[in-house]
């Protein structure tokens, strides 16, 4: 647990740090309840463990960031401090020994998990999703980012692919069983690898395509065996109407990070893609495998996902396993919340960076724009911290492998953009820093999710610095959702829908005619 105690005796050149907030320390979790639950620079305002939390609506209770429009809010702060132990974060696992009958997974698979991918117990939203795939059913997972979704899918899907394979006829090549949609690059690769370590010595074989050298592909196309298929839509899609990937074979598809995917900015390519496959037929019949079963898997979904899918597939049939924690402030993380000048912003990164740095506690500095990630890298490097930049403007052949090498623990800071947000397992992770606010509180959570991942052994910090107005509004929903235990607000994940209705909105108020979109 986190525990208040004096300011972090490291000086800075801004008077911002030092009263900002008290550093923290671990704690074991029997003195937990000595800590409130949310901590305030002004203590009337704290919440004590145990204080029974009560609904109200916003505006109605007094939260501490009220007053941080006002200019002399600077250097207040607040903390919503963990309320999950790890005796209780342990007590939610099982171990893969006593779930094996259960779960009708072959000793190829449990022998894989144990000695490639080091796993040796399950959480519950995998010992929940598990049996439902596994029985051919359509699904949607949605559970808080670090509980591990990807095995979720991944498990049954190649238990069902080494039971059904011998059903096929002779397969072709460049013709997979499986298709796996991702929208980053880096995501892609990651599930590519535990795909691989999971199927190891199965005799399946998976492929990852990544974008940025699609072209490439065309002029010289590879034909070999694969019964997985990793990639991005864009990639994948122009391949296959190349004729270079044939998908009459596929039977499962899976879209991970479902949530980007379906946003309107991927949505139109997406569900025209998806159409080419049979979700609405039986997964088996007559002793043959027909139908394609479909999953997807989010910590964050669009309000209008049933609209998105209904001519894709009967949205009915879709069995949701769905976490208690969704769409809630992560329990098992502390937040931080700190108001400061946007000028202030850089010593006091700079401080936290080379303080957590000499604990070795690997870091994350997020920005809203590549720009400012650019920044961020320079400032850093420049004064002694050697960190190393990821974002989406990047080319191709410079991003690859640069998650690669915070993972590895070549370097220990990472300078990024939502780009870095979605599904990446930074388990070396053990801060991140909101160097910007996120725009959205879907990007909030997906952020929050860098770290306390299932395979972190250690407590875990997110920092926010918190400098304009439009940012001041957003934490003070988030402040009422944590005194209240509510959901977190609007987390609709389609963002662009966000922006366009933002905009209509506006133009409506100045009577301007809507825009056509």
């Amino acid at each position: 647990m986190l525990r208040h105690i004096s300011n972090l005796t490291q000086k800075l050149p801004t008077r911002t740090y030092a009263a900002v907030a008290p550093a923290v320390k671990y704690q074991n979790s029997t003195k937990s309840k000595k800590i409130p639950l949310i901590e305030c620079k002004n203590a009337k305002l704290n919440v004590p463990f145990g204080k029974p939390l009560i609904e109200a609506k916003f505006g109605a209770i007094p939260l501490a960031s009220k007053g941080w429009l006002h200019r002399r809010s600077k250097g207040d702060y607040f903390i919503v401090n963990t309320s999950m132990n790890e005796d209780e974060i342990l007590s939610r696992m099982q171990n893969i020994n006593d779930l094996q009958g259960t779960l009708q997974l072959s000793d190829d698979l449990i022998e894989n998990l144990k000695s490639e991918l080091e796993i040796t117990q399950l959480t519950k939203i995998q010992t929940d999703a598990i049996p439902i795939i596994r029985d051919s059913n359509h699904a949607l997972i949605a559970a808080e980012t670090g509980c591990g979704k990807t095995l979720a899918y991944l498990l049954p899907i190649v238990q069902q692919i080494l039971e059904q394979k011998y059903r096929f006829e002779e397969q072709k090549p460049n013709t997979p069983l499986v298709l796996i949609l991702s929208p980053g690059r880096e995501l892609a690769l990651q599930i590519s690898d535990v795909a691989q370590k999971l199927c190891k010595s199965t005799g399946l074989k998976v492929k990852c395509i990544l974008g940025g050298n699609t072209k490439q592909k065309m002029l010289n196309p590879e034909f070999e065996d694969v019964d997985i298929l990793v990639g991005s839509i864009g990639a994948i899609s122009k391949l296959v109407t190349t004729g270079i990937y044939r998908m009459e074979k596929v039977r499962h598809v899976v879209l991970d990070e479902a949530d980007t995917l379906l946003d309107d900015s991927f949505s139109d390519k997406l569900c025209h893609f998806l159409k080419r496959f049979p979700f609405h037929m039986n997964h088996i019949q007559d002793n043959k495998v027909v139908g394609s079963q479909m999953i997807l898997a989010s910590a964050t979904m669009p309000t209008n996902t049933n609209e998105l899918l209904q001519n894709i597939i009967d949205t009915s049939t879709l069995h949701q396993v769905v976490s208690p924690n969704l769409h809630r402030l992560m329990p098992h993380i502390t937040h931080k919340f700190l108001r400061m000048n946007k000028s202030d912003r850089p010593a006091n990164l700079l401080g936290m960076v080379k303080s957590e740095l000499s604990k070795k506690r690997p870091v994350i500095v997020f920005g809203n724009k590549s720009s400012t990630s650019d920044y961020v890298s320079m400032f850093l490097n420049n004064n002694g911290v050697n960190c190393i930049n990821l974002n989406g403007d990047m080319l191709m052949k410079i991003r690859i492998g640069r998650f690669e090498q915070f993972q590895q623990g070549m370097v220990d800071v990472l300078s990024t953009t939502d780009v870095g947000s979605r599904g990446l397992d930074t388990t070396r992770a053990r801060q991140v820093i909101n160097f910007d606010f996120p725009l959205h509180v879907s990007d909030y959570i997906h952020r929050c999710g860098r770290i306390g991942r299932v395979g972190s052994q250690q407590r875990c910090l997110i920092t926010n610095f918190v400098s304009s107005q439009r940012e001041v509004g957003l934490v003070q929903k988030i402040e009422h959702a944590a005194r209240t235990g509510s959901l977190l607000p609007n987390v609709n994940a389609n963002i662009r829908n966000l922006i366009q209705s933002r905009i209509v909105k506006e133009m409506k108020k100045y009577g301007v005619d809507e825009p056509a979109f």
